[in-house]
């Protein structure tokens, strides 16, 4: 296990800034997930790290050793690509003992490496196929199975899963996760896809424009997020800008109607001032359907509703504000229906806003 720590890590690639002095540290055996929009700088994070791309300034360290200008042979960094870059002509075995034999290490280690590697990735009997006799998610394991033969310091998964469909990502995600725990090993994984960061990750550094816009537990990042970027990229919600008018037990927010409501700080540690411009972020599974919460109130007209098996999702209008809201599944409510929602000022979110 070991942990990672960057200091100001910067990257061009002429004139733009995939990294933008990028600092943050890895704990020991973390589970620890890069998530953002394309072209963040998630992958040339994830190659940095690895050491096939060096950095134009900042310094990486393992342990506390800097291995910035270590080359990536010597790292100890395995890496599966997103297009898992197996050898079509090479059997499953040779594909995951390649790496071995470059290190030319003896054929009775190779075999006992490789064995280990295709037990743990639940491939034992597969060993003599080639690659395209797999189905998307026995690829996948072997591109693992590949990585982890070589006994890596580090782990490092870029969009291991976009390639397979939706139900098999699911049962992926599980098996990556499981696998990671038994092995104990410090991994980075790199994603787009919010329901899978928040599904296996220890801890998420959101990425935007080759910075970090916020690092926390999946539960901080979706019920406390620092920015607008944040809430607005994380999960679904109800969006609403206004002013802050008073401080209290709660804030006290004029929106941008008039209407007043009353929230919380999502950023506890920095949070707004009177006069300040916020974001109002609710989340869609923290409305009541009637005046239960008694003070944010508000009356809606459905426009679409979207059965989802374990809830409905409606989206409604209220006040020219799109509101999205989760019921009960077996409630009966149809497009054109009015109701009354309310939510809790301690789950109505207030956060300070970069926008004006």
């Amino acid at each position: 296990m070991v942990e990672i720590r960057t200091e100001n890590l910067t990257k061009r690639f002429g004139k733009v800034i995939a990294l933008d002095k990028v600092t943050l540290k890895i704990r020991h055996g973390e589970l620890f997930t890069l998530l953002g929009p394309s072209g963040c700088g998630k992958t040339t994070f994830l190659r940095t790290i690895a050491g096939f791309e060096m950095p134009d300034e900042g310094r990486i360290f393992f342990d506390g050793v800097d291995v910035t200008d270590v080359p990536a042979h010597k790292r100890g960094a395995g890496m599966v690509f997103q297009n898992y870059a197996l050898w079509p002509h090479m059997s499953v075995y040779d594909n995951i003992a390649y790496g071995l034999k470059l290190r030319k290490l003896p054929k009775e280690e190779i075999d006992k490496r490789v064995k280990e590697a295709l037990r743990l990735v639940k491939l034992e009997g597969l060993e003599k196929r080639n690659p395209h006799q797999l189905s998307g998610g026995q690829q996948q394991r072997v591109a693992v199975a590949r990585v982890l033969v070589i006994n890596p310091r580090v782990l490092l998964l870029d969009e291991p899963l976009s390639n397979l469909d939706a139900k098999l990502r699911i049962e992926m995600r599980g098996e990556v996760k499981k696998l990671q725990r038994r092995l104990g090993i410090t991994t980075i994984y790199v994603t787009h896809d919010q329901e899978e960061a928040m599904s296996i990750s220890d801890r998420i550094a959101i990425m935007n424009n080759g910075r970090i816009e916020q690092i926390g537990t999946p539960m901080e990042i979706y019920f406390r997020p620092k920015n607008d970027f944040v809430a607005d990229f994380i999960g679904q919600g109800t969006f609403m800008r206004g002013e802050v008018i008073e401080i209290g037990r709660w804030l006290k927010v004029e929106l941008e109607n008039g209407k007043i409501i009353h929230a919380i700080p999502s950023d506890p540690t920095n949070p707004p001032k009177i006069g300040d411009k916020v974001l109002i972020t609710i989340r869609p599974e923290s409305f009541k359907i009637g005046r239960i919460e008694g003070f944010n109130v508000f009356k809606c007209k459905i426009d679409t509703v979207f059965f989802l098996g374990k809830f409905k999702r409606l989206r409604a209008e209220s006040e020219n504000y799109s509101f999205l809201i989760e019921v009960d599944p077996t409630m009966r409510v149809e497009a054109g229906d009015e109701i009354t929602v309310s939510v809790s000022p301690d789950k109505t979110l207030a956060i300070k806003s970069s926008k004006s």
